[in-house]
């Protein structure tokens, strides 16, 4: 993959479990120097609507035709408003990769879904899809992968991290979402 090719980075903005509905920015840059585009969804804290507000907001941006790859921060946006980056990619044609910094841990994520909702194990079969591979760089990532190889995955996080752990796109996006929603990041 060419090192220019653009990638739209996806964030949630910060929320309380209070709110019904939390924003979600999405920023387009040219490798990891120069921001085309920024995009803006929103979905149900907690909700179901993730998946279908982010493949909505892929195919519906001007930018579509350019984009290359898409990373998503986590598995779930709004607290646990669960991304199916399957079924995502099926929608859209856009390789989709989900980002983390820390290893899950699956027994407190199932007990949290259990606590929470009734429909836990539908959250968790979407959650368990993929799998999960470790990318060792300067700082560990963990990652998921859509309609990607995991070496062209690796290749993209690489050459779009300028410093630090998290891919430019990812960190400029939760700059933007964080600024818009407190007033400064």
């Amino acid at each position: 993959m060419k090192k220019k090719v653009h990638i739209l980075g996806i964030d949630d903005m910060p929320f309380s479990f209070g709110d019904k509905k939390v924003d979600i920015v999405g920023v387009i840059m040219r490798g990891n120097s120069y921001i085309e585009g920024v995009l803006r969804t929103t979905i149900e804290v907690d909700g179901r609507d993730a998946t279908s507000a982010l493949a909505e907001l892929i195919n519906g941006t001007r930018h579509r035709e350019q984009l290359r790859v898409a990373m998503v921060d986590g598995a779930a946006l709004g607290g646990f408003n669960v991304v199916d980056g399957e079924e995502i990619y099926g929608e859209t044609g856009l390789p989709i990769i989900t980002v983390t910094k820390e290893k899950p841990d699956e027994k407190k994520m199932i007990g949290a879904l259990k606590k929470h909702f009734d429909d836990w194990e539908e959250r968790w079969k979407i959650i368990s899809k993929g799998e999960m591979k470790k990318l060792e760089l300067e700082y560990p990532l963990y990652i998921k992968c859509w309609g990607i190889s995991f070496e062209d995955a690796k290749n993209v996080i690489k050459f779009s991290t300028i410093r630090g752990a998290i891919p430019e796109p990812l960190r400029v996006a939760h700059l933007i979402a964080s600024g818009m929603k407190k007033g400064e990041s």
